[in-house]
C-alpha cells in the first residue's frame, strides 16, 4: 500500500466560488508570507531571518520590487487562543521524557503523515480568509503547525502557492506535511536521508542550512568589539547563554551553571559573560550573587541586540542545544560547549553536532569544570572544534532559501484535496 487518505472529495482542489472571488480581491502588491509559531524563540528568529533576506534581495532573483513581506504567527489565527511559549515550557521539567518519546517516535517509521485540511477547517478558518485576501506568491513555514495550516488553506481555498518548509533543528519531526510540501530546506545531508525514505523526491529537497539573522558573515575587529562591550582584551571570552523570552527552558541549565560559580575564579585566563536574555529578574539575581562573591572575571549583560558581533569577539559559548542558538554559533565560528541532558529536537541537535566533532557536550557541573580546564589548557582543542564545525556552517542559508522559493513561484501543480492523509514509506534511514 503506497498511500491512504480520508477524502474531502476525490478530485483536485476546487476553484474558489464566485462569492469567494468577489470578496477576495487581489492585493495591490504581491505578498510573500513567512509563517512561524511562537513556541520558543527559534522559529520566529528563522522567519525574520528569511524576511530580512527578501528585503536585501528585493528586485533580484525573481523577487518583485514592490513585494510585501508578511511575517505572521500562526497561533494568532487560531479559533482557540493559547500561549505557545507557555505550552512548550510545560515540557521542560518532569515531563521532558514524554516529550522526547513523542518527538522522536511519532510518524517517523513506515507510517507517515502527508497533510490535509482537517486542522485548518476546524481550528484555523481565519487563516483561510487570510489566504483568500492576500493570495500570497509563496508561503514559507518555519514550524510544523504553520506548514500544516498552509497546506489545509491551499486545499480549502484553491489558491495556488508553493509551500516551503524549514525545519529549524538538525532532524525532521514526523508531523511535517511530507506529501504536500513543495520544498524542504534542510540543514544537512543527514536530514535529506531522513526525507528520502518518506518519499520526498530529490527535487523537493534543498540542503541550505538553517537561516540566521544578518551580520554573522561579517568579520570585524575583535579588539574594538571587546572595547565596545567593555570586555577584557587579554582573556578568553566565554559566553554563558542562559536565557531567552521565558525562564522555564533554562531552569536546569541555570542550576548546573550556578553549581560552577565557586570555581570560576580559578580560571584566571577566562572571562565569563552571562547572558540572561530578557529575564531581568535573573539578571539582577546574578549581579547580586557575583557582587557578594567578589568575582572579578564575570560580566552580566542584559538583552544584547548585536549578538553577531558579541559572538564574533568571543572564544567559547556554553549553551543549550537549541537549533537557532547552535546555528548562530556555527556561523559566527564560535566553539560550543553544550550543557545538560537534551530531549526531543535538542537531543537530535546534540547528536548531530557531537557526531561531527563540532562541539563538546557535558551533563553535569563537575564535567563542565573539567572540560573548561581542558579547553583552557589546550587551545588546539578549540581550533579543532572550529575546523569540524565548518562543514555545518551556512551563513547565507536565508538567501539560498529565498532563491529556491522563487524558482517555484508561478508554476502551478495539480493538487489533490483530502481531509487527512497517511501513507507508507520505505525503511527509515535513521533509527531513532
Amino acid at each position: 500500500m503506497s498511500s491512504q487518505h480520508i477524502s474531502d472529495t476525490p478530485n483536485a482542489a476546487p476553484t474558489p466560488s464566485d462569492a469567494q472571488i468577489a470578496t477576495a480581491a487581489s492585493p495591490a502588491k504581491p505578498v510573500i508570507t513567512i509563517m512561524h509559531a511562537s513556541v520558543g524563540s527559534g522559529h520566529r528568529a528563522a522567519a525574520h531571518a528569511v524576511a530580512q533576506a527578501i528585503e536585501r534581495m528585493r528586485g533580484t532573483d525573481g523577487i518583485p520590487d514592490d513585494v510585501l513581506v508578511d511575517v505572521i504567527d500562526i497561533l494568532d489565527f487560531g479559533r482557540i487562543k493559547f500561549d505557545g511559549n507557555k505550552t512548550a515550557a510545560a515540557f521542560t521539567g518532569a515531563t521532558r521524557p514524554i516529550y522526547d518519546i513523542t518527538w522522536r517516535y511519532t510518524l517517523t517509521g513506515r507510517l507517515l503523515w502527508g497533510g490535509g485540511t482537517g486542522w485548518s477547517r476546524v481550528m484555523f478558518p481565519a487563516f483561510n480568509e487570510y489566504v483568500l485576501d492576500k493570495r500570497p506568491l509563496a508561503i514559507i513555514a518555519t514550524h510544523i503547525t504553520a506548514a500544516n495550516v498552509a497546506v489545509g488553506a491551499r486545499m480549502i481555498t484553491g489558491v495556488e502557492y508553493p509551500i516551503v518548509c524549514i525545519p529549524t533543528d538538525y532532524e525532521i519531526e514526523g508531523w511535517w506535511p511530507h506529501k504536500e510540501t513543495d520544498l524542504f530546506c534542510v540543514a544537512t545531508e543527514f536530514m535529506a536521508e531522513t526525507l528520502r525514505p518518506r518519499k520526498v523526491e530529490e527535487s523537493r529537497i534543498a540542503i541550505t542550512g538553517i537561516p540566521v539573522r544578518g551580520g554573522f558573515d561579517i568579520d570585524s575587529d575583535p579588539i574594538e568589539d571587546r572595547e565596545k562591550f567593555g570586555l577584557p582584551k587579554d582573556k578568553k571570552i566565554v559566553l554563558v547563554m542562559a536565557g531567552a523570552s521565558l525562564p522555564q527552558p533554562y531552569v536546569r541549565f541555570r542550576a548546573s551553571m550556578e553549581q560552577t560559580l565557586p570555581f570560576l575564579r580559578s580560571f584566571e585566563d577566562m572571562h565569563f559573560v552571562f547572558l540572561p536574555g530578557r529575564d531581568t529578574e535573573y539578571s539582577n539575581r546574578l549581579k547580586t550573587i557575583f557582587s557578594a562573591m567578589g568575582l572579578e572575571n564575570v560580566t552580566v549583560m542584559d538583552y544584547v541586540e548585536d549578538m553577531a558581533t558579541l559572538m564574533h569577539t568571543s572564544d567559547l559559548a556554553i549553551l543549550k542545544s537549541g537549533g537557532l542558538a547552535v546555528t548562530e554559533c556555527l556561523c559566527a565560528h564560535l566553539p560550543m560547549l553544550l550543557l545538560g541532558k537534551s530531549y526531543g529536537q535538542e537531543k537530535a541537535n546534540t547528536t548531530m553536532l557531537t557526531g561531527f566533532g563540532a562541539c563538546m557536550h557535558v551533563t553535569t557541573a563537575r564535567e563542565l569544570i573539567t572540560t573548561l580546564k581542558h579547553l583552557n589548557d589546550n587551545p588546539s582543542a578549540l581550533r579543532a572544534l572550529l575546523i569540524n564545525a565548518d562543514a555545518l556552517c551556512h551563513p547565507h542559508a536565508a538567501e539560498d532559501i529565498v532563491r529556491e522559493t522563487m524558482k517555484l513561484v508561478g508554476k502551478p501543480k495539480r493538487r489533490e484535496r483530502h481531509f487527512a492523509e497517511f501513507y507508507i514509506g520505505d525503511k527509515p534511514a535513521h533509527i531513532r
